[in-house]
């Protein structure tokens, strides 16, 4: 897959096996930054042959996606005399990209960097759109830049050794990303839903995988630096986001954007944007049934959502921003969510968790 971007265009390999790490060692002024999950599953096997002096196994957590965790690669890196033409390999999830995307777009004006993702989450949506982003405080996403990898490598075999939580937060993006494709895409994830979520059809998962890319390309394009039409694909971020807060960060990403999806759902049908039939067939086929971690009722707290929600980087109004699923599986982004609005469709949100 090829993927053009204003920085520089760069490919998406993808593979069923681990053939591309051989062809890394060749790379002079290389150096690894590798999970620390990853690594404890694979150091034996596909990461043996390694020189040690050049990785550096990172312990990821969602509290340490900041500044510190930033500095602590660029004291890795200026130990190695780093170079402008070092090139950073990184393999991990979705926070490793963040955290090594920005450390290799900031340190030098930006090096060569190579990604290697390792989860669902950043094989089926954050790999490609050059986006790192940074957590401040208590507040998601606040700091990041635009800085597309040179190279991708995308190897499905990685889900294999993924916990349920975290294949099944991949799977909250993979479920977005199919509603925003269209309704045809649409049918074939409800069709593919069982065996996705069985985890035992490695066809099925690599199919969901390039069809979700396919879709996001679709969206990123003319819009890359997200000032139009790439927004809309912040559906079910804008009330996930704010839960992911609420909650510590203790419901994933991914199941949070799917708690996100639900409650925009709720409000679009409430505007009469959507109708209570595909509403009902959404929640029960496609959302509920992918939903492995529920916030509870204080997590929904709308105060506190209200308050993470006003974060948002793309909100310029007064009113709070959504993005919501139509009929026709369209899409369409609203800036005038108010308190009573929320506050009604979040004990909407509650009674379908099982709260009420």
């Amino acid at each position: 897959m090829n993927v053009h971007s204003a920085i520089r265009d760069y490919e998406v390999h993808f593979s069923d096996a681990f053939d591309f790490l051989d062809a890394f060692e060749k790379i002079s002024n290389r150096f690894y930054v590798i999970d620390s999950n990853v690594w404890r599953i694979y150091q034996g096997s596909i990461f043996s042959n390694l020189d040690p002096q050049l990785v550096m196994v990172l312990p990821i957590e969602e509290d340490r996606k900041n500044l510190s965790t930033v500095m602590e690669i660029y004291d890795a890196l200026m130990a190695r005399s780093a170079k402008r033409n070092m090139t950073m390999i990184s393999i991990g999830g979705g926070i490793v990209q963040d955290i090594t995307g920005f450390a290799a777009s900031t340190l030098y004006r930006g090096i060569n960097w190579i990604f290697v993702p390792t989860t669902l989450l950043a094989q089926a949506d954050s790999c490609i759109g050059s986006k790192t982003s940074l957590n401040y405080k208590n507040y998601k996403n606040l700091i990041g830049s635009f800085f597309p990898p040179n190279q991708i490598f995308l190897c499905s075999r990685f889900t294999n050794t993924l916990k349920n939580d975290d294949y099944f937060s991949g799977m909250g993006e993979v479920i977005k990303l199919h509603l925003m494709g269209g309704e045809v895409l649409a049918r074939e994830l409800m069709s593919s839903l069982p065996a996705l979520s069985g985890r035992d059809d490695p066809t099925a998962l690599l199919s969901a995988i390039e069809k979700s890319l396919a879709v996001k390309l679709s969206y990123m394009q003319d819009d890359e630096f997200d000032t139009g039409k790439r927004n809309l694909l912040n559906y079910g971020h804008c009330f996930g986001h704010a839960v992911e807060s609420t909650s510590k960060f203790a419901i994933p990403h991914g199941q949070a954007v799917i708690v996100g999806m639900l409650f925009a759902n709720i409000v679009a049908k409430t505007r009469g944007l959507m109708d209570s039939v595909l509403f009902h067939e959404l929640q029960s086929q496609v959302l509920l049934p992918a939903l492995t971690s529920r916030p509870t009722k204080s997590q929904l707290n709308t105060d506190a959502i209200i308050s993470a929600m006003k974060m948002d980087k793309k909100r310029t109004g007064d009113g709070l921003v959504l993005v919501m699923l139509t009929d026709g599986f369209e899409m369409c982004k609203v800036e005038d969510l108010g308190h009573d609005e929320l506050e009604s469709a979040s004990l909407e949100l509650q009674l379908i968790l099982g709260h009420v």
